[in-house]
């Protein structure tokens, strides 16, 4: 037998049988007998046969290919999506495809038609925070290649997307914030365009309005990095109205909070209660400790490398779907005043 990789046809060749029998053989195909099953079967496995995932991806019409564009890898929720999705495809034998759009709306569309060249059956997405024009996604579902998003979706997309109550959630972060006594909460938030900003904005809005704590749209700013955060922080510390909590949209945020109150001079959370969004792995070790909502990433992930499987092998058209994942809040040193 030639030297290289074995194929069907080199099994085929040995048994003196047909490349098809082979290829059903290693299926185990009903039209096969058991004897010629175990015969090619044991061959395979002595040859160290192993099957040619281009050629059958050709010959299926499909590569075995998901697709994921995501804001950014460094952050812990998001490599936490990671993990969940590549634990549901690598079970059924799917290829993961990573493309990071750097919170760049110009990237995110060349992401999108850099899987769409590269043949990906599907793709997963959490779109940035420059993105307002979602026609890039729209050309993809045009092109029959389903796409589930995940955290950030496009609400006036018809898509499956996996999603957390991001207003309740932020609710209960301001109602915590409440009850340890706080009464003037800055909210530290993101761009209004995202669900997410307008959700988050919501659930703390609601709270206040709930325990008749006066709601005051200056102290609501567009400050969603670590770097934006430790200047507002300071800046408010040093101001005539100082604030006494601080809900953050993310954790990262809430950290830079942390930072510039004590540049400014001031304690955590002795003069003002801090909390943060997404439970990121530094959320136990920065001093004092940050509460936080826990955001499921590992769990979203896996629900929607789920859905993307179920779309591409569902014979029937189903209506796109949201599916909510169960967050739950997380009380540490930062807020226990």
């Amino acid at each position: 037998m030639r030297s290289g990789q074995v194929t069907i046809k080199d099994i085929a060749r040995e048994l003196g049988i047909s490349p098809s029998t082979v290829s059903k053989a290693l299926k185990d195909h009903p039209d096969i007998n058991s004897e010629t099953k175990k015969k090619v079967q044991e061959l395979a496995k002595r040859l160290k046969y192993k099957p040619n995932l281009v050629a059958l991806s050709l010959l299926e019409s499909q590569t075995k290919t998901i697709g994921l564009i995501i804001p950014q890898v460094v952050h812990h929720f998001f490599s936490s999506v990671i993990s969940g999705i590549e634990d549901v495809l690598d079970e059924k034998g799917y290829f993961l495809m990573v493309c990071q759009s750097n919170e760049s709306y110009e990237k995110e569309v060349k992401n999108a038609f850099a899987l769409l060249s590269s043949r990906v059956d599907g793709i997963l997405a959490s779109v940035s925070k420059e993105t307002t024009d979602f026609s890039h996604f729209e050309n993809l579902i045009e092109s029959n290649i389903p796409v589930v998003f995940f955290d950030r979706y496009p609400e006036l997309i018809e898509a499956d997307c996996v999603l957390i109550n991001d207003m309740e959630a932020s609710f209960m972060a301001t109602e915590h914030l409440i009850k340890q006594g706080c009464k003037r909460i800055a909210h530290f938030g993101t761009f209004q365009h995202l669900r997410i900003g307008q959700e988050r904005k919501e659930g703390y809005r609601k709270a206040l309005e709930k325990y008749k704590v006066p709601f005051n749209e200056n102290m609501v700013f567009l400050c969603d990095t670590r770097e934006q955060a430790v200047i507002k922080a300071k800046e408010l510390m040093e101001s005539v109205n100082k604030p006494d909590g601080i809900f953050a949209v993310n954790d990262r945020t809430a950290l830079g909070a942390m930072e510039g109150v004590k540049e400014a001079g001031y304690s955590v959370p002795g003069d003002i209660a801090i909390m943060g969004f997404t439970n990121e792995y530094f959320s136990t070790i920065c001093d004092p400790t940050l509460s936080t909502i826990e955001q499921p990433g590992f769990e979203m992930g896996r629900k929607a490398a789920s859905m993307i499987l179920e779309r591409l092998h569902s014979d029937t058209e189903v209506p796109p779907r949201k599916e909510i994942i169960p967050t739950r809040l997380i009380i540490r040193k930062s807020t226990l005043r």
